[in-house]
């Protein structure tokens, strides 16, 4: 009898034991549960609130650089030629010369769009001048009063058997992308015939 009693209370006290220590362990839990709790609303508005904003991009390279001269236009020019630089096999060479007439540096880059025409306000005859690309392009800044030259060639029109001769007054220059052109005064011999070219032109470099 004494020995059922001893494991009688052997099996309270152990049955005591672990309540107790489940006990502890609920409270320790729900300790650390309470001490990670996510923060409140107010106090994530003040951390977004005293972040710093984020710097601004800096500006284009296109919207710092500022622009150049502009194109030198028709307007702003005056044309010449020199034929000082002879001929061969029926053909002369010359200097087509612009000079800048106006009082703001222009940029002349290009070739020029050439024509023989009857008068200062005549339509162009024959073909236009052809390009010789053989001398690159370059930037040629023209200060007021400063010019750029361009060979121009001339092919004598009797050199052509089937050429329909007719007099030109002179030469119809345009500017690199300028609609509007300008007149050069320097009588020849064109021909009808669009087929034909009599003319070739260099690009523009400075004088």
């Amino acid at each position: 009898m004494r020995s059922q009693r001893i494991n009688h209370g052997l099996v309270i006290t152990a049955a005591t034991a672990a309540f107790l220590l489940s006990g502890c362990g609920a409270a320790t839990g729900q300790s650390q549960n309470t001490g990670t709790s996510t923060p409140s609303a107010s106090a994530t508005t003040s951390a977004s609130s005293a972040a710093p904003a984020p710097a601004s991009s800096a500006p284009s390279s296109a919207a710092a650089t500022q622009a150049g001269p502009a194109l030198c236009k028709a307007a702003n020019l005056k044309g010449s030629t020199d034929a000082a630089g002879g001929g061969a096999a029926g053909s002369v060479y010359m200097e087509l010369i612009m000079t800048n007439s106006g009082a703001e540096p222009c940029l002349l880059k290009g070739f020029a769009g050439v024509s023989l025409t009857a008068d200062a306000n005549g339509e162009p005859i024959g073909a236009p001048a052809s390009r010789d690309e053989s001398t690159p392009v370059a930037d040629v800044l023209l200060a007021p009063g400063k010019a750029g030259t361009a060979t121009l060639r001339y092919t004598q029109a009797g050199n052509f058997p089937d050429c329909a001769k007719t007099p030109a007054a002179g030469f119809r220059i345009y500017p690199p992308e300028d609609t509007a052109s300008l007149f050069v005064a320097d009588p020849r011999d064109a021909c009808d015939n669009t087929g034909i070219d009599l003319l070739t032109i260099g690009a523009f470099q400075a004088k």
